[in-house]
C-alpha cells in the first residue's frame, strides 16, 4: 500500500507508560489510524484498546499479520533489536524509543536491519523535537562550549540500563546534533549505588578541533539520584550564549556583538590595569528572552516522522544518529570505569 497519500495504520510495540503515550498519539496525527498494540499483559493490552481503539495481539508477528505500515517501539531498550528486526523485515516503519539498542552491536544491527529493508528507521531523541531545544537550535550557534544538567529523583523506570542510557542518551544526542561529530575524547566518573548500573554520571567530551585552533567540550552530568529535577543547559558561542531551562520552558539569550566596540574598549582598559569595578557586565551585552513556542515533543516528534515516511526525505534522527548515541553513551560508560569509578 501506498504512504503517500493513504491513512497509515499505526501500533504501538510495549504499551507501558510511555508506549500509552505513543498509542494516544497515532489517534490524533493526521492521516494515521491506530490499530493494534503489542504487550505481554493481556491486562495491558486491554487498557489501551479500550481507550485508543485498534486491537491488541500478543506478539509482533500477529501485528504484523493484521497489516500495519507505521509501528512505535516502546518496549524494554533489551527487546527492541528482536522487535525492530521483525517489523523492518516486513518492510514496516519503525520509530524506536531511546536508545536504540543496549549495547553499540545490537544498535549498529538494527541500523544495518533497516538499511537492508528499505523502511524507514527514526530514533526517539524527543528533546530535539522539545520547544527550548528548537528555540536554541535556531539561533544556528557554533558552539565552542554545552554545559547540560539533567537530574531527577529516582523513578524505578528503566533500570535495566544505567543513568548513561537511561537519561544522559538525551543529551549525548544533543550534543552530537550541535556539534555535528563524535567526540574525539572521552573523560568520565561514575557512581552506582541502587543497583549494578551507574545512578550518577559526569563526563568530559571533547570534539573535533574546530578551523581556528580550538578545540569545543561539552560538560555533561546526569543523575537519578537527585532531590529534583532540573534540566538545563547552557552553550557558549564566540558572539553568543545562551541558558535554557527544560522544566520551566524559557531561556536568556545574551549577546556581545552589539557592543562590541565596548567590550574592545574594555578588554583595553584592563590590559592596562584601570578599575572597572564601577562597571555593570550586564550593561556590555544584549539579554533577551529565548524565544520558546509550545508544543508537545512526542506529538512534533510523530508528526515529523510521519512527513518524513510520506515525502520519503532522511528521518530528522536516523538509525545511524541513534547508533552514533548509544556508541558514545558506551564510551562514556567505559571511560568511567577506566578511571576506576565506583560501579558494581
Amino acid at each position: 500500500m501506498s504512504t503517500t497519500t493513504a491513512t497509515l495504520r499505526c501500533g504501538v510495540v510495549g504499551v507501558g507508560k510511555m508506549g500509552r503515550h505513543h498509542a494516544r498519539l497515532w489517534t490524533q496525527v493526521a492521516g494515521c489510524d491506530l490499530v493494534g498494540v503489542v504487550d505481554s499483559s493481556a491486562e495491558r493490552r486491554q487498557q489501551v484498546t479500550d481507550q485508543y481503539g485498534g486491537k491488541g495481539h500478543a506478539d509482533v508477528e500477529s501485528l504484523i499479520e493484521a497489516g500495519v505500515d507505521v509501528v512505535t517501539i516502546a518496549t524494554p531498550t533489551v527487546a527492541h533489536r528482536a522487535a525492530a528486526e521483525k517489523l523492518l523485515a516486513a518492510g514496516v516503519h519503525c520509530l524506536i524509543e531511546k536508545p536504540l539498542a543496549p549495547t553499540p552491536a545490537e544498535a549498529r544491527a538494527i541500523a544495518d536491519a533497516a538499511a537492508r529493508s528499505g523502511a524507514m528507521l527514526q530514533v526517539g531523541h524527543v528533546v530535539r523535537y522539545d520547544p527550548v531545544m528548537v528555540a536554541v537550535r535556531k539561533l544556528g550557534l557554533v558552539p565552542r562550549f554545552v554545559e547540560v544538567d539533567r537530574v531527577s529523583p529516582m523513578t524505578f523506570r528503566s533500570v535495566d540500563v544505567g543513568v548513561v542510557l537511561d537519561m544522559m542518551i538525551h543529551d549525548i544526542d544533543v550534543l552530537l546534533m550541535l556539534f555535528g561529530a563524535e567526540p574525539v575524547e572521552v573523560k568520565a566518573s561514575a557512581v552506582s549505588v541502587l543497583g549494578e548500573a551507574e545512578d550518577v554520571c559526569n563526563a568530559r567530551l571533547e570534539f573535533p578541533r574546530m578551523a581556528d585552533g580550538y578545540t569545543p567540550v561539552a560538560n555533561v552530568t546526569a543523575s537519578r539520584l537527585a532531590m529534583k529535577t532540573e534540566r538545563k543547559i547552557r552553550v557558549m558561542s564566540d558572539d553568543t550564549y545562551v541558558s535554557a531551562d527544560f522544566v520551566d520552558r524559557k531561556g536568556t539569550v545574551a549577546r556581545k556583538g552589539p557592543n562590541i566596540a565596548k567590550i574592545a574598549e574594555v578588554r583595553e582598559l584592563l590590559k592596562q590595569g584601570a578599575d572597572l569595578s564601577h562597571l555593570n557586565f550586564l550593561d556590555l551585552l544584549q539579554v533577551e528572552p529565548l524565544g520558546v513556542e509550545a508544543g508537545e515533543p512526542l506529538r512534533l516528534q510523530a508528526e515529523d516522522f510521519v512527513d518524513a515516511i510520506r515525502t520519503g526525505r532522511r528521518p530528522f534522527v536516523d538509525a545511524e544518529d541513534g547508533f552514533a548515541a548509544v556508541r558514545t553513551a558506551d564510551r562514556i560508560v567505559a571511560a568511567a570505569r577506566a578511571a576506576g569509578s565506583r560501579m558494581v
